[in-house]
């Protein structure tokens, strides 16, 4: 796989790529106004380098509001790189490496990938690696880029997110948590939870739920907090979720509170009003991008980031009721 950084290159700092501001406009004695209005019209230049086409294949399920911000932000880098953007997901492992292996069949320029469950991506990774497609990762596979091949990673240390947010429980005062997984077997959900548990002082619980079918969701854990009062925090992996366990812990009569990974915008409200603690924010919009724009600054120019060796990590960071406002605005618009 000779289009990847050699190994022995050792540790770079990570580095944040950013796009350039193109001003258009041009300022004379005679036509003052006219450059003033060239300058209010300012725009993200585009890139003017050949087109490329790219893959992104994720697991994500359909209708998930954090994926639409990951997708939202691949498609502004792909604007802006002068990109073919085809955009795949599925939860399931093997139909997710189907739609890879379509990528690879389509001859693509460079495949961003998620590896949620990562030995069922391995070979297919590795083909797209033998036919000189460059690939990164972002948002799951920290643990398993670099053995698969991967040219770099974008995301967080899901593991280290966790027992963030286990400490924080300590200093909120909780013994009791349930952390609610809501998709069985993958590796990023499974790590947030077990983190939470290796730091939490007092005792964690483990919940499944059909993350696909959210009144399941709700009754599930509406069951779960019924039978066991001494529960007091629920920490959800998804907005969507934290949402839903709020509801959960109002119609079971719990007084347990709810803490989670993830924003979206109505998460956002629910902070501003409290009825949510805080939220571990990964920056889902800049996965996306930087996943996208990695690979036209490869192919346009060898740049890589971290020098092969190490992520760029977007997170995690603590967004509560103190800081939300720092954030809200952002969180309207899809950016956070």
């Amino acid at each position: 796989m000779n289009q990847f950084p050699a190994r022995c290159l050792r540790r770079v700092a990570p580095a944040v790529a950013a796009a350039a501001l193109v001003l258009a406009g041009c300022s004379s004695a005679s036509g003052g106004k006219k450059a003033e209005q060239s300058a209010a019209q300012a725009s993200v230049g585009k890139a003017d380098t050949p087109r490329m086409t790219v893959a992104m294949v994720t697991h994500a399920p359909s209708g998930d509001t954090f994926w639409d911000t990951v997708r939202k932000g691949a498609e502004a880098a792909a604007a802006k790189d002068n990109i073919k953007l085809i955009y795949s997901n599925n939860e399931t492992a093997s139909d997710q490496a189907a739609l890879m292996q379509n990528a690879i069949d389509q001859k693509v320029d460079g495949i961003a990938v998620t590896l949620a469950k990562p030995d069922a991506m391995k070979g297919v990774v590795a083909k797209a690696e033998r036919a000189g497609i460059p690939v990164v990762g972002f948002n799951a596979g920290l643990s398993v880029w670099k053995e698969q091949g991967l040219l770099e990673f974008f995301g967080q240390d899901e593991s280290v997110s966790g027992q963030a947010l286990g400490t924080r429980l300590n200093g909120a005062g909780a013994k009791h948590a349930l952390c609610v997984i809501q998709a069985q077997g993958d590796v990023n959900l499974e790590q947030r939870c077990a983190g939470v548990k290796k730091t939490l002082g007092g005792r964690t619980d483990i919940l499944y739920v059909n993350g696909t079918d959210m009144p399941s969701v709700k009754s599930t854990i509406e069951a779960k907090l019924a039978r066991d009062r001494s529960i007091d925090y629920v920490v959800t992996l998804g907005a969507p979720f934290a949402l839903t366990a709020v509801q959960s812990v109002s119609e079971s009569g719990s007084k347990a509170k709810v803490a989670t990974f993830d924003l979206n915008k109505e998460l956002v409200t629910a902070v501003e009003k409290g009825a949510i603690q805080f939220a571990v924010d990964q920056q889902p919009y800049l996965q996306g991008y930087l996943a996208v724009d990695s690979l036209w600054l490869y192919k346009t120019n060898g740049n890589y980031m971290g020098g092969g060796e190490e992520p760029v990590l977007t997170g995690p960071a603590f967004v509560d009721k103190a800081n939300i406002h720092s954030v809200a605005s952002f969180a309207a618009k899809g950016t956070r």
